[in-house]
């Protein structure tokens, strides 16, 4: 347990915390990971726990504002230390890190397998064979900004990065898999896209997309000072696991079309050991 839930937790029992709300109210980002992870969240907290969780779908920078304003409690979808960089700079202050929930994330450009194009250095001879676009998803998330930097960075000014979602993205990358067709699409691992198509990221010389990430679990700074409940933090403090759980998660949500809570609590089932290690 780390050094500053201790000190916490020592503060509550001396009776210095306030009275608990038993909502615990969690934000995130329409990613299918995040999806995955904060109704695993959820569901324990609910379930095992026996709170009441109120969850809302935002895009990554209202997430980190409500964070900060205290509209949400806690998230378990943040991506650092560079997607969302920015957005941890601006409202850190007003928030408490727990720590990495989940080990060696990334993201980059990715294309499918068959695609004869290995580097985002090579792109600019090649924008024809893709039609000039790069597939991305929400406009506010940390990966669109760092596509946006790729853009100028490899001076690619026949590419037009396409806003959507991380549901369109797929869409359009089952389609042009489906026909054998190129495509760039925005990426990230942990995902599901991975064990359905065969892809390979597009090399990055240049290092705009950084090195292995980490998704955090970050808290409401005044809420885990002075409102949390005692076992919601520790198991927030304890909550980790690896990407390949992660990916049952979504693909028995993206793929054999359950429910995401549905999904969760059957993956906390089958999964019991590592659910209550959590709880120790």
């Amino acid at each position: 347990m780390r050094k500053w839930f201790t000190a916490l937790v020592v503060a509550v029992l001396l009776g210095t915390a306030a009275a608990q709300d038993t909502t615990i109210d969690l934000g995130y980002v329409l990613w299918d990971s995040e999806i995955a992870s904060t109704h695993v969240v959820a569901a324990v907290l609910m379930d095992e726990l026996g709170y009441d969780v109120e969850l809302t779908s935002v895009d990554a920078g209202p997430m980190w504002t409500g964070l900060a304003q205290g509209d949400f409690d806690a998230i378990v979808a943040a991506w650092l230390p560079a997607t969302h960089a920015a957005y941890w700079e601006q409202t850190q202050d007003s928030l408490m890190d727990l720590g990495p929930n989940l080990e060696g994330a990334d993201i980059g450009w990715a294309v499918p397998t068959y695609v004869e194009v290995d580097s985002l250095a090579e792109l600019n001879d090649h924008a024809d064979l893709f039609g000039g676009e790069v597939v991305g998803i929400d406009p506010g998330a940390g990966l669109m900004a760092a596509s946006d930097a790729a853009l100028d960075v490899y001076g690619l000014s026949d590419f037009v990065l396409l806003d959507g979602s991380d549901a369109a993205m797929t869409a359009a990358l089952d389609r042009a898999y489906g026909r054998q067709e190129p495509i760039i699409v925005t990426s990230w691992r942990p995902h599901w896209m991975w064990a359905a198509y065969d892809l390979k990221y597009l090399e990055d010389p240049e290092g705009v997309f950084g090195e292995a990430e980490q998704i955090h679990t970050i808290v409401n700074r005044a809420w885990a000072e002075n409102e949390a409940p005692e076992d919601v933090l520790a198991f927030l403090d304890s909550f980790q696991w690896t990407g390949e759980q992660m990916g049952a998660v979504m693909l028995m949500i993206t793929q054999e079309g359950m429910e995401p809570l549905a999904a969760a609590r059957a993956w906390i089932a089958d999964n019991r050991d590592v659910v209550e290690g959590w709880l120790r």
